[in-house]
């Protein structure tokens, strides 16, 4: 049996937060404690554990394997102390801060426009944004949530669907008056195909051609970080760009692009994923309203 004396969600409170905050200083800053008492509970957390959870040095804290899982489960635990204790107040309101990641198309088309309404409505939280196409480790950044397209590869993360999203090849008027408009996946080989600057889990563009799946790899002049430069370049007309059909239906309504090869189309989809550190049951108010929230208003046509 555990020893009385020993606060166990004390201790675990105290590592959660040195892990989100990047260090002991600040984490000390947030308790009213010193640095290095806080460096010493965590030394007798490690101690009492038998494991090692973060190796110091004096740039940066990392977190070990161990210090992984006990982080999550961490967080998991203390989230659900939060419930229990939620569950006999009279009221709960979701409060603090929300860090979010998402890809650039997702942030500018979705996330941005939903801001004002979710925080209207929940003004005890506070939203830490960052858009950006890479794919980030949520516990090196300290995320709460992350919005992913594409394939899910990291097991540690729960997602949530929001739904798929149509993927569609364009050019712009500009560019098919220099050349023609491809009517096989044969003749893309002549034609400027941008992509990305970094390793995708969907590299080429998928199509159908004499009734087999072929891909086409994008080999272009120019390489972007994120699917809305990727969108400028091909409004300006520099060549083709594989693109999320949200992001690009008011350019082709408006004729500023056209779709290309679309009978050679073989359904192209991408899911498109909420992804976040716990257990669905036991997340925080502030995280589990704005899925909620999310799931409601998120709608690709």
């Amino acid at each position: 049996m555990a020893r009385l004396d020993v606060n166990r969600f004390g201790e675990m409170e105290v590592f959660v937060r040195v892990v989100e905050l990047g260090g002991f200083s600040a984490a000390a800053r947030a308790y009213r404690m010193t640095p290095s008492a806080v460096s010493k509970l965590v030394a007798r957390l490690e101690q009492r554990l038998g494991a090692r959870l973060v190796n110091r040095s004096t740039r940066a804290l990392r977190l070990t394997p161990e210090g992984c899982t006990f982080y999550e489960r961490s967080v998991r635990l203390l989230a659900e102390l939060e419930e229990a204790e939620r569950g006999v107040a009279t009221s709960e309101v979701p409060g603090g801060r929300l860090r979010v990641n998402a890809n650039v198309p997702f942030g500018r088309h979705f996330l941005l426009p939903l801001v004002p309404e979710f925080l209207a409505r929940y003004p005890a939280i506070s939203l830490d944004i960052v858009l950006t196409d890479q794919v980030i480790d949520l516990l090196d950044e300290r995320t709460d949530v992350a919005i992913r397209a594409g394939p899910l590869k990291d097991s540690r993360l729960i997602a949530r669907k929001l739904g798929e999203t149509r993927m569609v090849i364009v050019g712009a008027p500009a560019y098919f008056q220099r050349f023609a408009m491809p009517k096989t996946p044969g003749e893309l080989e002549s034609h400027n195909r941008l992509g990305f600057g970094y390793a995708r889990a969907v590299e080429g563009w998928p199509l159908m051609e004499r009734g087999a799946q072929v891909t086409v790899a994008p080999v272009g002049n120019a390489r972007v970080s994120d699917g809305e430069a990727l969108r400028h370049l091909a409004l300006a007309g520099l060549g083709l760009a594989r693109l999320a059909a949200f992001q690009v239906k008011d350019d082709i309504a408006a004729g500023r692009l056209l779709p290309v090869l679309e009978d050679c189309n073989p359904g192209d989809t991408e899911p498109v994923h909420a992804v976040f550190l716990g257990q669905g049951g036991h997340l925080p108010a502030r995280v589990r309203v704005f899925l909620d929230h999310l799931a409601d208003r998120v709608r690709f046509t």
